[in-house]
């Protein structure tokens, strides 16, 4: 089994709240790839675009459920 190196921030896991959360305030990315790449992408939940996409998709949801 290959284990990716630490210098990729992506795969240290001190860049992981609760272990699932990726947020590194140094990364400047919104969307990055996971720790496994075959499973997609996160967000980088230290960024505020970040924040304000998963506020976006919230509204967007009660908006559409009132429907």
């Amino acid at each position: 089994m290959k284990f990716a190196p630490y210098n990729d921030p992506v795969n240290n896991p001190e860049n992981y709240l609760w272990g699932i959360f990726y947020c590194n305030k140094k990364d400047g990315r919104v969307i990055v790839p996971k720790r496994n790449r075959w499973m997609g992408f996160t967000l980088n939940f230290y960024n505020p675009i970040s924040i304000l996409i998963i506020l976006t998709f919230i509204v967007l949801a009660i908006f559409l459920s009132r429907l």
